[in-house]
């Protein structure tokens, strides 16, 4: 399962863009609006934590700046009738202040101006999503995962023992890691784990 995706940008789409890793392969992303308009040009850096949509006909991948906005695109997808191409559109139309906001005055009449989204579906919706949005981690800085929840701790672990590592093993060096630069984002706090093991080993022969 794809979580996390670094690279360059190799070619803009309608719908988001394709993103080119070190590695030579290019992912196609769908991204909220606010990201296709903040996003730079061709061969420019980016990175985006990926949610994987497997259907039975295709396979979507879907991109955003924070653990945070990929985390409540996923809480959005487990409320009834309410599929991806909608979770996408609250996203581009609220940052997750503003959603948090709403949610919590139960703002129908502004969340109907979402497109696709009328008065009473505004309604049933703000009520699912008025204890689940709750749960969610709160960045301390706009942009930045909130390293101290445990869901960005276990995507991280998920991220190493996926590569074959013990939790005993990388657990404590990525505690290591997050008690020394606390605002790395996932993917790079696993790649200073695998530095340090590397070194490790290297240290051993």
């Amino acid at each position: 399962m794809i979580g996390y995706l670094q690279g360059k940008i190799f070619h803009k789409t309608p719908k988001g863009c394709i993103l080119m890793t070190p590695g030579g392969v290019g992912y196609s992303l769908v991204l909220p609006v606010r990201e296709i308009q903040n996003m730079g040009g061709t061969g420019a850096d980016a990175a985006y934590f990926v949610y994987t949509l497997v259907r039975e006909d295709a396979l979507e991948l879907y991109g955003f700046a924070s653990w945070e906005e990929r985390s409540a695109f996923e809480v959005m997808l487990g409320i009834s009738k309410l599929g991806p191409k909608t979770a996408l559109a609250i996203l581009s139309h609220f940052d997750l202040t503003s959603l948090r906001d709403t949610v919590a005055k139960q703002d129908s009449y502004s969340f109907s101006k979402v497109p696709g989204i009328g008065q009473k579906t505004a309604q049933r919706i703000l009520l699912e999503l008025q204890d689940k949005l709750k749960v969610l981690p709160v960045s301390s800085t706009p942009g930045e995962p909130a390293q101290g929840s445990s869901w960005v701790r276990s995507d991280i672990l998920a991220g190493l023992t996926n590569l074959g590592y013990s939790e005993a093993e990388v657990a404590p060096l990525m505690d290591e890691a997050l008690r020394e630069e606390p605002d790395l984002a996932p993917g790079e706090v696993i790649r200073v784990v695998l530095k340090r093991i590397a070194a490790k080993k290297q240290r051993e022969k």
